[in-house]
């Protein structure tokens, strides 16, 4: 049983900040990769940013130097500052947590609404 719960979203304009932050609780562990991904309508969901539990960071290529994903292991937090934001970020921003090796311990939030003005 793993809960993962998002806050942070909210409107925008552009090229303003926005931070989210992810809470996961339950039975995950330190070692579980944490990340965000988005999904924006009639898109697919994808990749924005993900942090190991050593803090190896991965990033999409359309929000290298805007945004910054960060953990706090102790919390089983998962933190996505958003920088000079964009109207094309406007997305449901979802959380996920998973075991680094393993596909089927993956679990995901029920998302929160970014919306940048245009």
């Amino acid at each position: 049983q793993v809960q993962v719960v998002e806050s942070g979203g909210g409107l925008v304009q552009p090229g303003g900040s926005l931070g989210l932050s992810c809470a996961a609780s339950g039975r995950i562990f330190r070692i579980y990769d944490m990340g965000w991904y988005r999904q924006a309508p009639g898109k697919q969901r994808e990749l924005v940013a993900t942090i190991s539990s050593g803090y190896t960071t991965i990033y999409a290529d359309f929000v290298k130097g805007r945004f910054t994903i960060s953990r706090d292991n102790a919390k089983n937090t998962v933190y996505l500052q958003m920088n000079s934001l964009k109207p094309e970020d406007t997305a449901v921003y979802v959380c996920n947590v998973k075991h680094p090796l393993m596909d089927s311990l993956s679990y995901w939030g029920q998302g929160t609404q970014v919306t940048v003005s245009s």
